[in-house]
């Protein structure tokens, strides 16, 4: 059963193909404001709940709200006959609490096109901002009547959604392995009302995602009612990523890391990866399948509460992009790629690489703060995995999978997310730990075009040491590299100094032995090719560490380039 508003957590979704009100009557009728109402009394605040009950032991307190607020919006204050009347500041109250109570959820509308809708809409732009109007100015007739004055001060918040999608059932290509996906629809469009402000119960990341051998989608019953899919272009990959409605923040905070795939893209070819999030199949499983027989790779995440914390969902694309860049003979990155082009003309690939909280973000923030008379402009290939590929020349060439990055605002420049915060989505922003933002940051041509890389840094945030040293010797640097070393700072589930493979848990830390031969393949041709492969000290994970420091590791990396 489809209903008009769903309320999950602290997620409500509204469905205007079911019910769209026109009028402020329209709400005070509706079984959504019923509904809203109810879980109110559950959940909203336990001061005026518990004086609700003292006044109504025996009655249906929701209906006693629902016939004060009706006579509120019909009559005149004096003409009001209701019993909590007599208390006029509590009622003031109660109008205020219930609607802070539904600005706390994090609420998105949805559209089916295609579909019989009951408010004809045209237009869901329109539609979304009208819906917006008409809740804002509910909450202001009840308020107003119940204060007995107009108000001088008037803020004009997003009372009704903080995002908008629409679905449509499109043509696509899939194997028939996966007839049983068939049918969810897509996102055709995003609105997002920014600065879009989420706040997810976990701010981390806990274990690591888990090879399997059986198809692990083999089983998975098609819910179209409580499925929705985001077509994902990660580089040169197209993904389908199915998610489960109680996460559909986390699927349309994909619109500022992904470029969406076109209707054309989704008719004209196969997708390389299929992620299900959020399966109720009673399991605890994060894992992946490399389906060599459909040449597709398939990552499925269990329901679970914590998963609402969005780097779930990036990471489970990013192991299976990686699974899939391997076995297309392609090295994967997890690191930060970008193009310094200098005052001289010159331009240079500089790739930084190392595991979550290592500083490559925050290396290239103090490099281009540091360059402004060397530096004539910073191209962002990728912020957190690209792909090594090897051109027809024999050079290494590296692609993005991101348009945008998902970053801390810990360690970062504080004034950086900010700056884009008309764009920005930001997850637990007042946590001292981890809190999050999702900035787009680059065009979709540019991530999936293959960029020359002259520079191959590790990103080592444990050593006390200062600036940048280039490897005399391939076995010391490829050693280095595949030991993923780094000092841990929580952003994960994991504290202290812990080693990774390639500094890489998603993916080739599963499948060593398909990594290991690309590795040594890989690092033949940065020699033939001239790549310069070091390491750069960002000591983000020393203790006593000053702010300077990073600086003057930002200032040798740049002192290298400039040679």
């Amino acid at each position: 059963m489809i209903e008009t508003l769903y309320l999950h957590g602290n997620t409500a979704v509204i469905n205007y193909n079911e019910g769209y009100p026109t009028r402020n009557v329209s709400i005070l009728n509706s079984n959504s404001f019923k509904k809203l109402i109810d879980a109110f009394l559950v959940n909203g605040n336990k001061f005026t709940v518990r004086r609700l009950h003292k006044e109504f032991p025996e009655g249906n307190i929701t209906q006693e709200i629902l016939d004060l607020v009706r006579q509120i919006h019909v009559f005149e204050l004096d003409e009001v006959k209701h019993p909590l009347i007599k208390d006029i500041k509590f009622v003031q109250k109660l109008i205020e609490d219930v609607y802070e109570y539904w600005r706390e959820y994090q609420r998105c509308s949805v559209i089916y096109l295609g579909r019989k809708s009951k408010s004809e809409l045209v237009n869901f732009i329109d539609k979304d901002t009208e819906f917006n109007r008409i809740m804002l100015s509910f909450y202001r007739n009840l308020q107003e009547k119940a204060q007995g004055k107009p108000n001088k001060i008037y803020r004009q918040l997003r009372a009704g959604t903080n995002a908008a999608i629409t679905l449509r059932k499109k043509e696509h290509k899939i194997p028939k392995a996966y007839d049983n996906l068939d049918g969810i629809m897509f996102i055709d469009s995003v609105l997002l009302h920014s600065p879009l402000l989420l706040h997810p119960k976990t701010n981390k990341r806990e274990g690591h995602f888990e090879e399997v051998f059986e198809n692990p989608l083999s089983d998975f019953k098609r819910d179209n009612n409580n499925f929705y899919c985001y077509p994902a272009k990660m580089g040169t990959q197209l993904a389908y990523v199915y998610f489960h409605k109680d996460f559909v923040f986390s699927g349309i905070s994909l619109a500022n890391l992904f470029e969406p795939a076109t209707t054309e893209d989704i008719a004209t070819r196969e997708p390389d990866i299929l992620v299900a999030f959020g399966v109720k199949d009673g399991k605890d499983d994060m894992v992946f399948y490399n389906d060599k027989e459909n040449d597709v790779v398939v990552a499925k995440i269990s329901y679970q509460d914590k998963i609402e914390y969005f780097g779930y969902m990036k990471k489970i694309m990013l192991t299976a992009y990686n699974v899939s860049m391997m076995a297309k003979g392609n090295l994967p990155i997890h690191g930060a790629m970008v193009n310094i082009s200098l005052t001289n003309g010159k331009k240079h690939g500089v790739v930084f690489m190392g595991d979550s909280g290592a500083g490559k973000s925050e290396i290239i923030e103090e490099i281009s703060n540091l360059g402004g008379d060397t530096i004539e402009d910073i191209e962002v290939i990728f912020d957190d995995m690209g792909a090594f590929r090897i051109n027809d020349e024999g050079e290494v060439v590296a692609q993005g999978t991101e348009i945008g990055a998902f970053v801390r605002l810990d360690d970062l420049d504080r004034a950086l997310p900010y700056q884009a915060m008309d764009r920005s989505i930001f997850m637990n922003p007042e946590s001292t730990t981890n809190a999050r933002v999702i900035i787009p940051i680059t065009d979709f041509e540019t991530v999936q075009s293959d960029h020359k890389v002259d520079y191959f840094l590790y990103a080592n945030n444990y050593d006390a040491e200062i600036g940048v040293k280039l490897f005399d010797s391939v076995e010391e640097s490829k050693a280095t590299f595949v030991e993923g070393k780094r000092m841990a700072k929580g952003t994960t589930h994991e504290f202290g100094l812990t080693y990774s493979f390639f500094a890489n848990p998603f993916g080739p830390l599963q499948q060593e032995e398909v990594c290991l031969p690309l590795i040594d393949k890989y690092w033949d041709a940065m020699k033939k090719s001239n790549v310069q492969i070091g390491e750069v000290y960002t000591n983000l994970g020393v203790e006593n560490r000053t702010e300077q420091s990073l600086k003057d590791s930002a200032q040798s990396v740049l002192d290298l380039i400039e040679k």
